[in-house]
């Protein structure tokens, strides 16, 4: 049957899309987010491995002559691994769909973008790697977040 000979209830309009194309549309938006959730963890992780790397493998980043942008290797190392802690714990978080978590997300995977941007000089590969995860969990969450509320079992 054609969609204009099909009956619909009186639940849908004549704009308004039948009940599955908007539960598909709504899982769609709701995977968007626990892709999110599984990247910030991700790139949580990523962070919190430069993060040891700096404190317990000096010799693995290449400081130039300058220096580093405004801490000192050790300073960026225990930055890094607590911001990478907290942003895995609020990426675990986020798989519950509650707002505070999406909040809480784009606010540390911002802090965490730009703090990658300052560190870009001792390893650019590896920086810009999560740079780009984060501005990537930020647009997640802020375009599809507003549909997550939903139960993880």
């Amino acid at each position: 049957m054609s969609e204009h000979t099909q009956h619909r209830s009186g639940a849908t309009g004549p704009g308004t899309p039948p009940p599955s194309e908007r539960a598909v549309a709504r899982s769609r938006r709701v995977g968007w987010i626990w892709f999110a959730g599984a990247i910030t963890v991700l790139a949580g992780l990523f962070t919190v491995v430069e993060g040891l790397v700096a404190l317990f493998h000096r010799g693995y980043y290449v400081v130039g002559p300058s220096g580093l942008l405004v801490f000192t290797l050790t300073g960026w190392g225990w930055l890094h691994l607590v911001v990478g802690i907290l942003v895995v714990v609020t990426g675990l978080a986020l798989f519950t769909g509650s707002m505070w978590a999406r909040v809480v997300t784009v606010a540390l995977a911002g802090f965490n973008a730009l703090a990658q941007l300052a560190f870009l000089s001792a390893y650019p590969v590896w920086g810009v790697v999560v740079l780009a995860l984060d501005v990537l969990v930020i647009w997640a969450v802020v375009v599809h977040g507003d549909e997550s509320t939903y139960e993880i079992w």
